[in-house]
């Protein structure tokens, strides 16, 4: 009978370790793509049009959230949706702190400037919220 139980719960086991491993990478791809594109609209629109910058970088922020959760996380909960955000917060300022250091100048392309206090929180709020946007299970 143990042998038999064993047989069953293995392979659940397995299987659910390799989905979260697959959610984990899938996480950090569509973060590496989000912050990728906000680089890009940082760069081409932050110094003429910071409003419409930052308006651009929620949007991209969103639709890769829903990428997310459409591919990556369909089953998630609300704390699985908040914990990816919190982690993709950490994850851009982890890249700003690396991206400072070696070049030696301050860059504030992902989470936004400081002298922009009001536009810097919107950024720092949607990269967690964006996520749970789009979760379907509220448990």
């Amino acid at each position: 009978m143990t042998t038999t139980m064993r047989q069953q719960i293995s392979p659940r086991f397995a299987q659910r370790k390799h989905h979260a491993a697959t959610r984990t990478a899938m996480s950090v791809a569509l973060w590496s793509t989000a912050a990728l594109l906000v680089t890009l609209v940082h760069q081409r629109m932050d110094a003429t049009l910071p409003v419409a910058s930052v308006v651009m970088k929620v949007g991209t922020i969103l639709v890769i959230a829903a990428a997310y959760s459409r591919l990556a996380a369909p089953e998630a909960t609300l704390d699985h949706a908040l914990f990816v955000g919190t982690t993709w917060v950490l994850l851009g300022i982890a890249t700003e702190i690396a991206i400072t250091t070696s070049s030696g100048r301050q860059w504030f392309a992902l989470l936004g400037s400081p002298a922009n206090g009001a536009l810097r929180c919107v950024l720092l709020i949607s990269w967690i919220v964006a996520p749970a946007l789009f979760v379907r299970h509220r448990e």
